[in-house]
C-alpha cells in the first residue's frame, strides 16, 4: 500500500508563495503545519499522528539526478525510477503502509498508476499561491475515511 500523506491549504497548496532554500514552506506557510500541535492528544490529529509513525520503513528518495558522488544518510536511497522506488518500498514496508511525502513524488507515483491512497490533512486556510500539490494532474477518488480535529480535517482516499 502505497499512501500519499500531505498537509494541504484549503486552495490546494502546500507551500506558500516564494518557496525556496531557507524558506522551504514560503511565506506563511507554516500555518500548515500548526494542527500537530494536537499530535499528542486523543483526538484525530493524535491517531493520525500515531498512525505515521508506526510506518517506520526506511527512506526511499524520488530524484531527478543522482549524484554518483553523494552518500546516502543513513538506511535512505535515492531513485530515478518511479517504479524502482515504489516496488522496493512496497518490498521494505512489507505489511505496513509506505508514506510518500512531497509533490512531486505524488504527481509521479500518481502519474504512474503506483499511487494506492491519499491521506490529505486539510487546514482552513487559503494560501493564495505556492507549489500546489497536484498540479495538472486526474485521478477518480473514493473517500474511505474522514476524520475531524480542531483547525484540521484528515480525509483518507483510494485511488480508483
Amino acid at each position: 500500500m502505497i499512501r500519499l500523506y500531505m498537509t494541504t491549504s484549503l486552495d490546494g497548496f502546500v507551500a506558500g508563495p516564494d518557496d525556496r532554500p531557507g524558506q522551504e514552506l514560503g511565506r506563511g506557510g507554516g500555518r500548515l503545519f500548526d494542527w500537530l500541535d494536537h499530535r499528542h492528544g486523543d483526538g484525530a490529529s493524535g491517531q493520525i499522528y500515531r498512525e505515521a509513525l508506526a510506518t517506520g520503513v526506511p527512506i526511499h528518495v524520488l530524484t531527478h539526478h543522482v549524484d554518483p558522488a553523494d552518500t546516502s544518510p543513513g538506511s535512505a536511497r535515492f531513485f530515478t525510477d518511479v517504479t524502482a522506488a515504489a516496488e522496493e518500498a512496497r518490498a521494505a514496508a512489507g505489511e505496513r503502509a509506505v508514506m510518500v511525502h512531497g509533490a512531486g513524488a505524488a504527481q509521479a507515483l500518481l502519474a504512474a498508476g503506483l499511487l494506492d491512497e491519499i491521506e490529505l490533512h486539510v487546514v482552513p486556510v487559503l494560501l493564495g499561491a505556492g507549489r500546489r500539490l497536484f498540479g495538472d494532474t486526474e485521478a477518480e477518488l473514493e473517500l474511505v475515511r474522514r476524520l475531524e480535529d480542531r483547525d484540521v480535517l484528515h480525509l483518507r482516499y483510494r485511488v480508483r
